[in-house]
């Protein structure tokens, strides 16, 4: 590609609320322009990039036996309301009405529009295992769409659904697909872990996120530090300390803290250490108040607490008329003693071998200090409620964990009967009975990888791009070539080389200055750059630099031909 030829806009400022680097660098290099919030056009440099990744993840579907289908982004009410989602997905789903006043939706995902599919095409065991993909654009409403393609409204979405006959071969399907995800993630030369993770409002039994490591991503993920064991915090089991609960050896002692709320101004007023009290927080229940409690320096964790008998399937907190008409205490001061026994206490197990505690007083202003449980405080029952910290057991019993940061680009699911039973899909096995099917779900944000490879793959001068997703291999850089001939000429010929070799190679014809010529290059991260001089053909020679390093070469045509061999 000649440049000259090519729509290629860069700025140096963006807007102030480009606040990662990939929402920052994807305008900066013009890859992307805002229509409206959570709404971009891609441009012709962006939809390289991004058809690259497409490329590769259609490659790796194929390979795995996926058979690409389309189907369409408009999705009818009377689908969604079978499998009770209409209501259930919430705010994102964009919900629009056509000229006759039948609604619809502007398709966030697709399990009900290729269940619907499967249980009109398929009727026989026979035609069973069988996985269909597509690569499509989806809309989900954010409340708050930021962070440029990495949350947008609208993206590119690989979505993948299997049917099986029975949950072995989902199993088998399922593997197949996280090892296809890793494949395709490897291919595009990104740091990733695969995780553990909860199902969410997709649904099902089974699942796993496909983290890229960024110290920008939104997810906090925890990982041995000697075994390949990771998962997402809200899944990564918090071992129960091994340690028996000293005997109490203090009284119980109401102390005023008039303004104290939080744990820290509580132990910081009273000189303790967070780790010796106890957090107290009342959410609703099946049949009324609920109360979890973890140790001070922890964080409960909401997707653990949601699954307990008590709990409705979600950890909601109570409101503080609630609280104030069981307790007669603000949020803030509560505590497990002296609690209703309407209330369940739920205590975490590092919380429950804590003895000598601080926790709220159930009066306003006040805390208890010295609290003991079984003493003061009852126990209903003992739980993993809490968020793994690093430092923590690793739950296989290998090393400690670790927590990085990532941002989820594929999540796969073992979704079990759960669509194929609110819509009738089945077919007949082999006695010629009908059996509801198995389905598999397998998703990957085509369009997040590409915020999420220059998140993770960026310097001052710009993106720094994984060779297999550069919009171009190699760019060749003249100089002065607009007043030497042999400079044009030498350009010109090594650009027609590696073409018919079949490198992708840019030729920046633009006539520009060396130095705004090589920041558009650096910017935009081309892997290779060539520049071709008077100086260097004078001694043979053309200056060639990885984008990743600081210093240029001086390597010959000879040398120049095996890198691009």
């Amino acid at each position: 590609m000649r440049l000259s030829r090519f729509h290629l806009v860069t700025v140096k400022e963006v807007p102030a609320d480009a606040e990662i680097a990939s929402h920052r660098l994807m305008l900066r290099t013009g890859m992307i322009r805002k229509l409206a919030a959570g709404l971009y056009t891609w441009s012709p440099l962006g939809l390289r990039v991004l058809s690259k990744v497409e490329t590769v993840v259609r490659e790796e579907m194929n390979r795995a036996g996926a058979l690409e289908v389309l189907m369409p982004s408009i999705q009818p009410k009377e689908l969604w309301e079978e499998t009770e989602r209409w209501e259930k997905f919430g705010g994102q789903l964009l919900k629009i009405t056509d000229r006759k006043g039948a609604e619809y939706c502007y398709g966030p995902t697709h399990e009900e529009v290729i269940t619907d599919f499967a249980r009109n095409e398929l009727k026989s065991y026979k035609q069973l295992p069988v996985n269909f993909y597509q690569i499509q654009t989806k809309f989900r409403d954010e409340i708050r769409p930021r962070f440029g393609v990495m949350r947008a409204r609208e993206f590119l979405m690989k979505d993948a659904y299997s049917f099986h006959l029975d949950t072995e071969c989902l199993a088998r399907e399922y593997h197949s697909m996280y090892d296809t995800y890793g494949r395709i993630f490897t291919r595009l030369g990104l740091r990733f872990r695969a995780v553990q993770a909860d199902t969410g409002a997709i649904g099902g039994n089974a699942s796993h996120e496909f983290q890229v490591l960024a110290d920008s991503g939104e997810d906090a993920i925890a990982f041995s530090d000697a075994s390949d064991y990771a998962a997402n915090v809200e899944m990564a089991e918090a071992l129960a300390p091994t340690v028996q609960r000293p005997a109490p050896s203090a009284t119980l002692e109401r102390v005023v803290t008039p303004q104290q709320k939080t744990i820290d101004e509580v132990s910081a007023f009273l000189d303790v250490n967070p780790a010796q009290c106890v957090k107290t927080i009342l959410v609703r229940g099946r049949e009324g108040l609920v109360a979890l409690c973890v140790r001070g320096d922890h964080e409960i964790n909401e997707v653990k607490a949601a699954r307990l008998a008590e709990l409705p399937g979600e950890s909601v907190l109570a409101d503080e008329t609630a609280i104030v008409q069981v307790t007669g205490t603000r949020p803030g001061f509560i505590g497990p003693v002296g609690l209703p026994d309407s209330v369940p206490v739920i205590v975490d197990h590092s919380a429950a071998v804590i003895a000598d505690f601080v926790c709220g007083g159930n009066l306003d202003g006040t805390h208890y200090r010295g609290a003991n449980w079984e003493r003061d405080a009852r126990i209903t029952h003992m739980a993993d409620l809490r968020k793994v910290v690093e430092g923590d057991p690793s739950p296989d019993g290998h090393g400690t964990l670790k927590i990085a940061r990532g941002i989820e680009v594929g999540h796969v699911f073992q979704l079990g009967p759960k669509y194929a039973q609110a819509m009738g899909a089945s077919v007949l096995d082999a006695a010629g009975k009908a059996v509801q099917m198995q389905m598999g779900c397998y998703g990957i944000g085509v369009s997040r990888i590409v915020a999420a490879a220059i998140e993770q793959n960026h310097d001052a001068a710009g993106i720094i791009w994984p060779e297999p997703m550069a919009p171009w291999r190699v760019v060749i850089c003249p100089i002065n070539a607009a007043q030497n001939a042999q400079v044009r000429e030498e350009a010109e010929k090594l650009y027609e080389e590696l073409s018919a070799r079949g490198v992708e190679v840019l030729l920046d014809d633009r006539g520009l200055r060396p130095g705004p010529m090589f920041a558009d290059m650096e910017l935009i991260g081309i892997p290779h750059r060539i520049v071709v001089s008077e100086r260097g053909l004078t001694a043979g020679t053309f200056e060639y630099r990885r984008r990743h390093e600081s210093t240029n070469q001086a390597i010959g045509r000879d040398q120049l031909s095996k890198l691009f061999a």
